[in-house]
């Protein structure tokens, strides 16, 4: 009797189809459709990955921009206040302040104008 090491080859298959549950059709049922896709997948969640951090600054800037609207100053002068005036927050507790207490965004931005 040859050796053909099965046990490898049904873990690694049971692998990729349990990755697949859920997928439509064949590729929840079939090895080589699941494995492409399980493949495929795994490429757009490394990208998203990288895509997510891009889209959260860009909504971050955008609170941060209607904030400082509401405060009379433009956000470019606003971000290069702070920098002068050595305040160093970044954008994602700048908008957490801005959305949940208007008053104490207010004090930054008196802050980053002052100089």
């Amino acid at each position: 009797m040859r050796a053909t090491n099965k046990t490898t080859k049904k873990r690694r298959h049971k692998k990729f189809l349990k990755a697949a549950k859920g997928y439509r059709g064949a590729g929840s049922k079939r090895y080589k459709t699941a494995k492409n896709l399980v493949e495929k997948g795994m490429v757009y969640s490394t990208i998203d990955r990288k895509n997510k951090k891009r889209t959260m600054r860009a909504l971050w800037i955008a609170r941060i921009n209607a904030a400082c609207q509401m405060n009379g100053v433009s956000y470019s002068d606003f971000i290069a206040g702070l920098k002068k005036a050595d305040i160093l927050i970044d954008r994602h507790v700048l908008q957490e302040i801005a959305n949940s207490d208007s008053e104490a965004f207010s004090k930054i931005v008196e802050a980053a104008t002052n100089n």
